[in-house]
């Protein structure tokens, strides 16, 4: 004979297990003000002004304690010459001339290394391939392909474009690669499942997935194409008709104006906190950012 176990009508009532439910009116307000000063330091761009401005106050002070201006200007005189230069037009047309040869560089390796990688992701000879070069060139400083670019493209824009190739390709090639093969395994079935295959799996599904280590990758390309294009305009000087920022350093140091040569290395500061800050920052807040696929 089966007993059947019933549940009671109504459950004893647990006095430590009920609640009173109070007023809206007796909960008071729970919202809370945030200072001035409180929301200015939320903000990150302010605190990021306040280290520049706490930086620049102390070159002064430095600077004003040395009292070596032919050494170590001051930062009111670097603004001086920064200013009467930019007024002259000679900084801005040198910075034209480097941003011009930077970002054709830039683009030709980045189109190379997107090809580079395709070919890796998608056959076993293109990732051997790519492992191999990039163990054999991306440990060699741009410094070292110099001699070699005047031999073979003599000298001007040519030979820096090609030196700027070589610093960046093998860092975004490396970076890209790497964030194609951290892509999980579901990802992939999920895109087979619907019938992606070679390019469209590459353009719908891994790089979308691999988009943080590819923005990583171009944002070293990028400082190592900076600071490769001036280091190669300090060698070769003239760029085709114009003179770029690392020329008008050159020259700087040569006249002994210090202050311009501080002004120099200031305007590629600022460029690159430019393109740090608003460039990638803003790709940044389009993709990964919206995407919750990076935090911060």
């Amino acid at each position: 004979m089966t007993k059947v176990l019933t549940a009671p009508a109504s459950l004893p009532a647990r006095p430590d297990l009920e609640y009173q439910t109070l007023d809206i009116s007796q909960i008071g307000s729970i919202k809370q003000d945030v200072g001035f000063w409180e929301g200015l330091f939320n903000i990150t761009g302010f605190r990021r002004a306040l280290v520049l401005v706490g930086l620049c106050l102390i070159w002064e002070a430095y600077a004003r304690y040395l009292g070596n201006p032919l050494m170590f200007p001051s930062f009111s005189e670097t603004i001086t010459t920064l200013w009467a230069d930019i007024v002259s037009g000679r900084l801005p047309s040198a910075a034209i001339t480097s941003l011009q040869v930077l970002l054709t560089g830039y683009a030709t390796a980045i189109a190379l290394a997107a090809v580079m990688t395709t070919l890796a992701i998608s056959t076993r000879f293109g990732t051997d391939l790519l492992a191999t070069l990039t163990a054999m060139f991306n440990p060699l400083p741009a410094i070292a392909v110099l001699p070699l670019a005047l031999l073979w493209f003599g000298l001007g824009t040519s030979s820096i474009v090609f030196v700027i190739v070589h610093s960046v390709l093998w860092a975004v090639s490396l970076n890209t690669f790497t964030g194609f093969l951290s892509v999980s395994q579901t990802q992939k079935m999920a895109g087979r499942n619907y019938g992606l295959g070679g390019l469209r799996m590459v353009f719908f599904i891994l790089i979308p997935a691999a988009f943080p280590s590819i923005l990583s990758g171009l944002k070293i390309g990028w400082a190592f194409a900076w600071r490769t294009l001036i280091a190669a305009e300090l060698v070769f000087g003239v760029s085709g008709n114009a003179a770029g920022l690392g020329w008008y350093i050159f020259e700087a140091r040569n006249a002994l104006e210090t202050s311009g040569v501080f002004a120099g290395l200031l305007t590629v500061i600022v460029i690159g906190l430019v393109v740090e800050g608003l460039v990638f920052r803003t790709i940044e807040l389009l993709t990964v950012r919206k995407w919750g696929t990076q935090n911060g």
